[in-house]
């Protein structure tokens, strides 16, 4: 957990960004380059790259997020910020799949992640106050 002045948080997200075309132009030594470059760019936004995973054709992002943040913005910003690194360092091998200037697909998936699941939540606010009143009945949903 982390907190700020006036919150505690815990947000994490799982990403995915797909190459354009669905190319398959991503090498181990890409994956390995670009998380370097988007540990930089998450800390930048007060953010945490937890992990960063992918394929041939698209990358995984396991991050923690500040409960300001603008998500569309911050996923904005790593694409730009990972497609101009790769398409600097790897210029030669991205140019026999890619002749654009676009990386990554325009659409991206996001999802959050959570240590419980949604149930346990559910079930703990809808407990809430039954332990202190005994023969309270319970609402339904």
């Amino acid at each position: 957990m982390k907190s700020a002045s006036n919150a505690v948080y815990e947000i994490q997200l799982h990403i995915v960004f797909v190459v354009k075309y669905r190319r398959k132009v991503l090498t181990e030594a890409m994956l390995s380059s670009v998380a370097g470059v988007l540990k930089n760019g998450l800390e930048a936004w007060r953010c945490e790259l937890i992990e960063v995973g992918g394929e041939a054709d698209h990358l995984h992002l396991l991050i923690g997020i500040h409960p300001a943040l603008n998500i569309s913005d911050l996923i904005g910003n790593l694409k730009a910020i990972s497609s101009r690194h790769l398409r600097k360092e790897y210029e030669v091998e991205i140019k026999q799949y890619l002749w654009k200037d676009a990386f990554w697909h325009r659409a991206y998936y996001v999802g959050s992640v959570g240590k419980t699941t949604l149930e346990t939540i559910r079930r703990y606010v809808q407990n809430q106050g039954e332990t202190n009143k005994p023969g309270r009945p319970r609402r339904q949903p």
